[in-house]
């Protein structure tokens, strides 16, 4: 049994390591990643899966984007399930939550890049994403949406863009600071 909970800052690092196993290092050359570059997920949109010894088993994010000028959607992924909990549900369950939340928070729309054959069963098509384009290559017929408010991305077009948080970063003054007062 597993057990899917929002995202802590204890996960980041076992997060980063089960997607490295399930998708390796092509993930970074994906479009979708330079949509999540440099940004934070959703408020409240991660989310993870624990087996029962408490290790990462499973993680889905969310992050704000804007489908083309005046159209706020959510963008989904990576969605990644350990190999050894693969083929039991996980996968689906955490779609689910994630989906679920993002409708009780107020979002109209969720987009992803994947395949259409695994997430039609959760309302994803390309009805809506063909006036849309992602930053980078991608294929156009695997630009998939789903409506959780009807008429979300009515007339959406143009480039999906980031719109969430920024990463903060320290700059280096504050990271020489830091140090200093450690040496003194």
């Amino acid at each position: 049994m597993t057990e899917i909970v929002l995202e802590t800052v204890e996960d980041v690092a076992p997060r980063e390591a089960l997607l490295d196993l399930c998708l390796g290092a092509e993930r970074f050359t994906k479009s979708s990643e330079r949509l999540r570059e440099g940004r934070l997920p959703a408020r409240d949109l991660a989310f993870v899966a624990r087996g029962l010894d408490g290790r990462l088993a499973g993680t889905v994010r969310l992050w704000n984007v804007t489908a083309g000028p005046g159209k706020p959607a959510l963008l989904l992924g990576p969605l990644a399930v350990h190999p050894w909990f693969q083929a039991h549900g996980l996968g689906a369950g955490l779609m689910r939550t994630a989906l679920d939340a993002a409708r009780a928070q107020g979002h109209g729309a969720v987009i992803l890049v994947g395949d259409a054959a695994y997430y039609e069963r959760f309302g994803f098509s390309a009805h809506k994403t063909g006036a849309l384009w992602m930053p980078g290559p991608y294929a156009r017929h695997r630009l998939l949406a789903v409506e959780l408010e009807a008429g979300a991305l009515d007339g959406a077009h143009g480039l999906i863009s980031p719109t969430g948080a920024r990463v903060t970063q320290p700059s280096l003054a504050e990271l020489l600071a830091v140090e200093m007062r450690k040496s003194a």
